[in-house]
């Protein structure tokens, strides 16, 4: 991934759904260097806090990422028009939908006749292996949630940041589409085939013989009818030493299932713990990264306070209050 051309134009189109604008709040939140601005029509009601550009103002871009990942990951005939004529301007289109931009006439005709690219971030690596669970050199994390969309990437990167401020070798392992813009690279997990999912994550994070972490980004959840498979493919093939759980604070259902509730927080770790155990027996949790953006100050702090009280180990909001009591706890229970 790393040979798509910067800088980025964010589009945004007609999006109504916040959670849906994930990939470009993430590019706009953890690369904003690489970004000229957001492309938005008036019907969205969201901006990703970057300058807002026509199609016209934006060619200085080399790139337009479709920033939008919305349930199912498929583009509306808009969006679809939208990206045609950006390719017809002379930009190259990114992006992480399960729809592939190759696979849509129109896109595809324009893309060949000004000779841009398409990038499908999603396709998954040729030659994956299934997943062995062999011990391997080296410190894992992976991150774990309640629920989808609830801020696992945020995570990941915020503690390998924290990590490599207080001087340990980490390295973020991207799983899903917005990671892999950020990163340059990594494998879209929700892409490869079920059978394949444990091995492309062992291949994702090899062993490493320098004392150092991988911080690997979960997806899904164990408790979405939808995504746990991919959840669980994670779980095995990670062999994590240390995992966190993530959470949205005030979440009223699973996104998507008005039927289905948040699972608890301790029911939730406890569940992932068990299954992490089969690749890596001696695995533990060592902190809580909770989604207060739709909290004040004061009202995040004490959802903190209670997740720590609550399960007994350090809990923050590390895009809000920074990921380092995490970073204590792994320093604590990892000493050499």
């Amino acid at each position: 991934m790393s040979t798509i051309p910067t800088p980025y134009l964010l589009y945004l189109g007609a999006a109504t759904d916040f959670l849906g604008l994930k990939t470009a709040r993430g590019l706009a939140t953890f690369a904003p260097d690489k970004c000229v601005g957001e492309w938005r029509h008036d019907e969205c009601p969201y901006s990703v806090g970057l300058e807002r550009l026509t199609l016209e103002q934006g060619i200085a871009a080399r790139t337009l990422v479709i920033g939008i990942a919305n349930p199912g990951g498929r583009m509306d005939a808009r969006v679809v028009a939208d990206a045609a004529a950006a390719a017809r301007a002379g930009l190259n289109i990114a992006a992480g939908l399960h729809q592939r931009l190759r696979d849509e006439p129109e896109l595809a005709a324009a893309a060949a006749e000004v000779g841009v690219r398409l990038f499908d971030v999603r396709d998954p690596p040729a030659g994956l292996p299934v997943g062995n669970g062999r011990p391997r050199d080296g410190r894992r994390l992976l991150t774990v949630g309640t629920d989808c969309s609830v801020g696992k990437m945020y995570a990941t990167l915020a503690l390998t940041a924290a990590m490599q401020a207080r001087g340990h070798a980490a390295d973020f392992r991207a799983t899903g589409q917005t990671g892999i813009l950020v990163a340059g690279e990594g494998i879209a997990i929700d892409a490869v085939v079920a059978d394949f999912i444990a091995g492309a994550v062992e291949t994702l994070s090899p062993a490493r013989g320098d004392g150092g972490w991988d911080l690997i980004e979960g997806q899904g959840s164990l408790f979405h009818p939808s995504f746990a498979g991919v959840s669980t493919g994670l779980l095995h093939g990670a062999q994590a030493d240390a995992l966190v759980l993530c959470h949205e604070v005030g979440r009223p259902h699973l996104r998507g299932l008005p039927h289905y509730p948040v699972p608890g927080l301790a029911e939730c770790l406890d569940a992932n713990l068990r299954v992490a155990q089969l690749t890596s027996p001696e695995v533990r949790a060592v902190g809580v990264c909770l989604n207060t953006a739709h909290l004040d100050e004061p009202a995040a702090r004490a959802a903190c306070e209670a997740a720590a009280a609550e399960l007994g180990l350090p809990a923050t909001d590390p895009y809000r209050f920074g990921a380092e009591p995490i970073v204590l706890e792994i320093e604590r229970c990892f000493a050499a």
